[in-house]
């Protein structure tokens, strides 16, 4: 949950209760990085990546764009997220987990990492992508579903969005081929959903919705009141040039045809909605949520993490108990 949400307190919290809480290093200096892994002491914990795109866009697309922002927009470019800089970091203070979006690691960096004791995890959203983080010898394989907020953790972020696999789609397709341990993402914002999951096969289930409205989370107090209605949410390339989910807003509808352009439109529409966080209001700025987000409940992140293991474990023994009475012997 890069941009506000993820905090180091949020994952100690996650991580404290049994959980594996992540902080995030997309938009995060080095220093900033590595002050939330000093933080987070000997936790059992994970840091996650933005994998660097490529510099090729549409010049005139995005100057046209930009334009259409009006004088409050920033300069677009392209950076790579202090991407060498992060990775020395944590190859000399490893940490539990490393797993990294937008992209699959070449596979000597995923081996660089395993040699310091960190465990690898990939995103993806397609069987295909499942298979080239396999080859590359990634350790877990984190299954975005399209129904999870924020950025869509595609490989190339197609023009057309690509298909747009459902988490349970998704799981089924890899499990079936892959052998490795699997980590379902995507909608999952309650103890029924995460035991659906598990049921299907995942060893485990990622959550970032339902965490926003934790007070240890950093999400603005304007999403934190929309997040509790049923507004509904929709797939944008406004905000960053990549295809992202989010609450529904202003900004969304007046930019529609925002082109593929990351991080050029990211840091475009930085100022502007930075300004907007600050004055708080919800129609300026990037409001990442998933769809189930109107389930989200605003207790303390650990509470959260207990509550949903035994809901999940109780969910499967009620399930287990209406197959016996259906099958009577």
């Amino acid at each position: 949950m890069a941009g506000g949400p993820s905090t180091p307190e949020l994952a100690a919290a996650v991580s404290g209760a049994g959980g594996l809480g992540f902080v995030a290093a997309g938009y995060r200096s080095v220093e900033a990085l590595e002050s939330d892994i000093s933080f987070l002491g000997d936790a059992r914990f994970g840091v996650n990546l933005f994998v660097p795109g490529s510099d090729s866009v549409d010049a005139a697309a995005v100057a046209a764009y930009v334009s259409s922002l009006g004088t409050d927009a920033g300069e677009p470019r392209f950076d790579d997220d202090s991407w060498g800089e992060k990775l020395d970091l944590l190859r000399s203070s490893p940490v539990p987990v490393v797993s990294f979006t937008f992209g699959c690691p070449s596979a000597g960096v995923v081996s660089s990492l395993q040699a310091v004791g960190s465990e690898v995890w990939v995103t993806v959203t397609s069987l295909a992508e499942a298979r080239v983080a396999r080859d590359a010898g990634t350790d877990v394989l984190v299954l975005q579903g399209v129904e999870a907020g924020g950025h869509r953790g595609t490989f190339d972020d197609p023009p057309d969005g690509g298909e747009g696999l459902s988490v349970l789609a998704l799981l089924r397709l890899v499990a079936h081929e892959i052998p490795l341990p699997l980590v379902a993402s995507g909608g999952i914002t309650d103890a029924r959903a995460l035991a659906a999951v598990l049921v299907a096969g995942a060893s485990a289930a990622q959550l970032g919705s339902a965490f926003m409205l934790c007070p240890e989370a950093g999400t603005n107090p304007a999403q934190r009141r929309l997040m509790r209605e049923d507004a509904p949410t929709a797939l944008t390339r406004a905000f960053s040039g990549r295809l992202a989910r989010g609450i529904v807003n202003r900004f969304m509808t007046d930019h529609p045809d925002a082109p593929r352009a990351y991080p050029h439109i990211n840091h475009a529409t930085s100022q502007m909605r930075a300004a907007a966080r600050e004055r708080e209001d919800p129609d300026g700025f990037n409001l990442w949520a998933g769809q189930a987000h109107a389930l989200a409940r605003e207790v303390p992140a650990a509470d959260l993490v207990r509550e949903l293991s035994a809901g999940a474990q109780a969910a499967l023994e009620e399930a287990a108990a209406r197959r016996g009475r259906s099958n009577p012997s």
